[in-house]
């Protein structure tokens, strides 16, 4: 429905579709018919009959250019004259295919009612006649295909904006407006199809009627009725009281409208059982079911905008950005002065910094990804440390060949807190990390030394918010699916992480 709305190519194919569909019964239709009536008069008036110069080949050639000028029209002339392009050019397009159809459908019918040269005194009468009619049915046609340019537009514009109004006028909704649409459609359809003038007018009421009162009934007598002690009998007394009320307004408004004076006591009574039986069960059932999809919706709002501000936050505290050319520059200059060791490691965070710009965006990567970006790190650093003999760096990482999701950054924060508190260059240190992955489950461990930072550190109070970040990070994305432990000593920081994938 959304893409019907908003894409306007997904409602021009409908109507394309529909168009061309229309159009190919039409054809269809004519060729099993054997000339039905046209035959019959043709007959009366002792004129020969020939099938295809007096029946299929004019019908033919009149389906055929309804066809291409609701085309033309329809997607051609009308979405620029929308637009408010070139307008005394689409103006002339559409007097010109008005023209175009009447003539058209003049010399086709002189073909198609033949036999009324018998019934005119001269030839000259009969073709005024005929063009005369078929001047008037071009009006007419030209007429209905403006009533359904006017309730395409205003269906799409009040479907697309539905928002917007129910926020301006409480009492429309979203519910309201799709009645509205489809009561003018209908109306379409029965103009079109030249229904007769009782129905026309009998739904023309009726049709508005029920949506106002559905409308009056969702946003005043429901509500109004919960607050009793019995809300649908309640319920059920106003609206009565309401119909008692409308009944001979609508009578004298389909008195008026109606060439027959008993039809508008005939209309309004038939209106007052459509409202009391349909209209008035369908608008309780309707609010009951919005007050509870309203709650549902109010509940899933608040725990997923409570979840995704937490995550919001915790994704902004590890999504530092980059500058690669930068790098690029640093990069090509390390080679031009043989620092082999200096460009490795700048390709190394190149690396990173594209898996932090691109992949940590995203809710689920690849576990290989994930540990593809921990190597990186954990050579990266080694590179600083690998001339210190006193620093012991081991890693133990499986690779995963099996195709596992993980929200990303969630393994690096327990490494980086590895390297910053285990590495000292005066001390022995080590550090230890080792993963495999079996069975759905992921295991990871992280060892590392610890050391007294000097009382001159500027860090030496701060805890950051790594830990803390994954911490919660873990809580939120993977509740009961995982195990956390981690234990300190005075010389040894220890993480073990289970997750279940």
């Amino acid at each position: 429905m959304k893409d019907l709305i908003y894409n306007p190519d997904t409602f021009r194919k409908i109507e394309f579709w529909a168009a061309t569909t229309i159009f190919v019964f039409a054809v269809f239709s004519l060729i099993t018919s054997e000339g039905g009536r046209n035959s019959y008069l043709f007959e009366e008036e002792n004129i020969p009959f020939h099938y295809y110069r007096n029946y299929f080949l004019p019908h033919l050639i009149q389906y055929s250019v309804l066809y291409a000028a609701f085309w033309f029209l329809n997607f051609k002339v009308i979405p620029r004259l929308i637009q408010k392009e070139t307008l005394f050019l689409n103006g002339f397009f559409i007097l010109f295919t008005l023209i175009a159809v009447w003539l058209v459908f003049g010399i086709t019918d002189t073909y198609l009612k033949n036999y009324l040269f018998q019934e005119y005194e001269s030839e000259q009468e009969t073709y005024d006649f005929i063009f005369q009619r078929s001047f008037l049915f071009a009006l007419w046609l030209l007429f209905i295909f403006g009533f359904y340019t006017v309730v395409k537009y205003a269906g799409i514009y009040l479907l697309s904006n539905s928002e917007a109004i129910q926020a301006k006028y409480r009492v429309i909704t979203r519910d309201g407006l799709l009645a509205i649409v489809f009561w003018m459609v209908s109306m379409f359809f029965l103009l079109i199809a030249d229904a007769e003038i009782p129905l026309i007018v009998g739904w023309g009421i009726i049709g508005p009627s029920s949506i106002i009162f559905y409308l009056y009934s969702i946003s005043r007598l429901i509500p109004v009725s919960l607050t009793k002690k019995k809300p649908f009998q309640a319920y059920l007394l106003r609206t009565l009281l309401v119909l008692i009320i409308a009944y001979l307004p609508v009578s004298l408004l389909g008195y008026l409208l109606s060439p027959h004076r008993e039809f508008g006591f005939v209309v309004s009574l038939f209106n007052t059982f459509v409202q009391l039986f349909l209209t008035m069960p369908l608008s309780w059932v309707l609010f009951k079911r919005q007050m509870r999809g309203s709650e549902e919706v109010f509940v899933l709002k608040k725990e997923l905008g409570r979840s995704n501000a937490n995550l919001d936050f915790l994704r902004s505290q590890i999504n530092p950005h980059f500058l690669f050319n930068s790098l690029n520059t640093l990069y090509g200059t390390a080679l031009q002065e043989n620092s082999e060791r200096t460009a490795q490691g700048i390709q190394m965070l190149g690396d990173m910094m594209r898996f932090m710009l691109h992949e940590n965006h995203q809710t689920k990567i690849l576990l290989s990804r994930e540990i593809e970006y921990m190597r990186n790190y954990i050579e990266l650093q080694s590179l600083r440390t690998s001339t210190t003999p006193n620093i012991v760096i081991q890693t133990k990482i499986a690779d995963v060949l099996a195709e596992k999701f993980i929200a990303p950054m969630l393994l690096i924060p327990f490494v980086e807190n590895a390297f910053k508190h285990g590495i000292s260059l005066k001390q022995k240190s080590w550090i230890k990390v080792t993963l495999h992955y079996e069975q759905d489950k992921l295991y990871f461990d992280v060892y590392n030394s610890t050391h007294a930072k000097p009382e001159q550190d500027p860090e030496k109070d701060k805890s950051g918010i790594g830990l803390e970040n994954v911490k919660q990070r873990l809580a939120l994305l993977y509740p009961n699916k995982h195990e956390l432990i981690i234990r300190e000593t005075t010389e040894e920081f220890f993480v073990h992480l289970t997750l279940t994938l």
